[in-house]
């Protein structure tokens, strides 16, 4: 069986750097993302209030904050160092006033959570074993006329050549599937696991909400990358190889190591054909007004 890690062994703190580095490289879309949000929910009534749940380290809750600038955001995680890296970044960005958090664990937790206008949620529901329930606790969170955006899954990233000049071409295509299988794996060990068609305004739908639009958002940086947007990648990897690598063969995980020696000139932190790019799709429905 593939060697992986239930959601829960994951150390999110230790892993805040990473997750910090993951959402910049989404700045473009997390602003257009927010706008297109703000132009949806409309101002009537006025959004006071504006959920993050899954924040990380605050990045998209800042974002959150400036695209509703009359909105308290509320960063919720059930990491205390990460929310207290939301907490910094709210200082460094002049945001302190507006953003707070609250450490949840959910699903346990979800009628704790404060009444909001908008809830925004990204790649959380799916760490939660019945994603319908999940839903429905984001769901009951909104007040009346109130907008949920998730954001779950997308076209996979794509960040090297099909031919990278080492090893055999496609090893991209191999690593995908590989994580895949992982994912797989790690949705069956969840608690209360359930197995759903993965048909978001479908889901939407039955959580008691009326689907109010699903948009994708192309992220792109091309070659050759900033030297942070490739360490990124090359922690992205590492982790890949963590948690799926023994579902690749042995040539496939001996190009994965030059990948990941520093010191290799074919190595992913030193490849100038390194780029970055993928979509990402928003998933948003309203609550009865």
């Amino acid at each position: 069986m593939t060697a992986h890690r239930h959601h829960e062994d994951i150390d999110w703190e230790a892993m805040a750097d990473q997750l910090e580095r993951e959402a910049e490289l989404y700045a473009d879309f997390l602003g257009d993302a927010g706008e297109w949000l703000r132009k949806l929910r409309g101002d009537d009534p006025a959004v006071r209030r504006v959920l993050d749940v899954g924040s990380g380290p605050g990045v998209v809750s800042c974002h959150l904050a400036r695209a509703f600038p009359d909105a308290e955001v509320v960063a919720v995680d059930q990491a205390a160092g990460l929310l207290e890296r939301a907490r910094q970044r709210a200082v460094e960005q002049r945001l302190a006033e507006r953003v707070r958090t609250q450490r949840a664990e959910l699903p346990e937790q979800f009628g704790e959570l404060p009444k909001a206008d908008v809830v925004w949620t990204s790649h959380a529901v799916h760490h939660i074993g019945d994603q319908q329930a999940a839903l429905e606790g984001l769901a009951a969170t909104l007040r009346p006329g109130g907008l949920l955006a998730v954001v779950e899954r997308g076209l996979p990233a794509r960040y090297l050549p099909r031919d990278i000049g080492i090893g055999r071409p496609g090893l991209q295509a191999r690593l995908d599937a590989a994580s895949e299988d992982g994912f797989n794996a790690m949705r069956a060990e969840l608690p209360g696991t359930v197995a759903t068609v993965e048909d978001w305004p479908g889901l939407l739908t039955r959580a008691g909400l009326r689907p109010a639009g699903s948009r994708t958002f192309l992220t792109e940086h091309p070659a050759p990358l900033e030297e942070r947007a490739r360490a990124y990648l090359h922690t992205r990897l590492a982790r890949t190889m963590e948690q799926s690598g023994e579902q690749l063969d042995a040539e496939d995980r001996a190009t994965v190591a030059r990948l990941l020696d520093p010191q290799d000139p074919a190595g992913l932190l030193r490849r100038v054909d390194a780029f970055y790019l993928t979509a990402t799709t928003v998933h948003t429905a309203r609550a009865a007004g």
